[in-house]
């Protein structure tokens, strides 16, 4: 069996895993109940795993104990029925440190940890960050590689190296370099999971691990179907369900508007947990929630 092979045959987090968004009251506050029953629904949709407080969750806007108290509340509702990757990442070492190991104490499963942003740090300290993170928690790692965001790309070679700790065992792509992707693939173990909804098929194709997808919030099923009929060796339907998700994945990702206000509005329209956004991020205007509506009903209409 290829590298390649073995990533896409056992990914540690599960195949289709969900980036939740973090459901708020109409005051702010944390929602713990419509996080429960948000995080059952999904499980009962198709996801294998839950990312929460990641990029789609607003981490940056919620406090450490609120990120600790949403892993413990998922964590009550889905039992194991699915893994809990719990994002730490932060731009500074030691409370990204603090964070993972408050996860681990929480019920996590496994850490999404972003490259750190703002700073920029050269290789070296990307790789020596990332090291230290694993070193002082006992959880699986997942690197999140999301160049648009942080201004500092997880290069080919680091991720390499990086492979080499036993703790790092995955990584979350968002990079758009398919032939980084490719060149990390054959040479390591890592599980390579597609950060970008428009490359959930294609980057499984070629020995990918699955998907965690902010799209999946409000369609997972839909999703999952894509990667199950590629599992079958359909790849026409696999295909074909990939392309009839794309003007809902393009609305919710790629129209200007990020992935947490474009789900939460689609999950507030269809009256289920999600709540207002928090500043600085505003919530979607009436057009783009229409438009975001007609395009979800007509993924889920046949």
């Amino acid at each position: 069996m290829t590298t390649a092979d073995a990533s896409a045959a056992s990914p540690p987090f599960g195949r289709a895993l969900c980036a939740m968004i973090t459901p708020f009251t109409r005051a702010g506050a944390l929602d713990l109940d419509g996080a429960q029953r948000l995080a059952a629904r999904l499980v009962e949709e198709g996801c294998d795993g839950l990312v929460l407080s990641g990029t789609t969750g607003e981490s940056p806007t919620m406090t450490d104990t609120e990120k600790s108290e949403l892993v413990r509340a998922v964590r009550e509702a889905v039992g194991e029925r699915a893994s809990i990757v719990a994002g730490v990442g932060t731009f500074d070492t030691r409370h990204t440190v603090e964070l993972a190991l408050a996860a681990e104490k929480a019920g996590a499963d496994g850490l999404l940890v972003v490259t750190p942003y703002y700073s920029r740090p050269p290789q070296d300290a990307v790789e020596a960050h990332f090291r230290e993170i694993a070193d002082a928690a006992g959880l699986p790692v997942a690197l999140y590689d999301i160049p648009g965001r942080t201004g500092t790309r997880i290069e080919p070679e680091t991720l390499i190296r990086l492979a080499e700790h036993p703790r790092i065992v995955a990584v979350k792509d968002c990079s758009y370099d398919f032939l980084g992707i490719q060149k990390v693939l054959a040479r390591t173990e890592l599980a390579y999971y597609a950060g970008c909804d428009e490359h959930n098929l294609a980057l499984y194709a070629v020995g990918g691990a699955g998907y965690i997808s902010t799209v999946a919030n409000v369609v997972p099923a839909r999703l999952r179907a894509v990667l199950d009929a590629f599992e079958a060796g359909d790849t026409p339907v696999a295909a074909h369900l990939q392309q009839r998700a794309t003007p809902l994945i393009e609305l919710m990702m790629a129209a200007g508007l990020p992935g947490a206000v474009t789900a939460k509005a689609v999950l507030n329209e269809l009256g289920l947990p999600a709540g207002p956004v928090r500043t600085p991020l505003r919530p979607a205007g009436r057009e783009a929630v229409d438009g975001l509506l007609a395009a979800y009903e007509s993924l889920t209409a046949g």
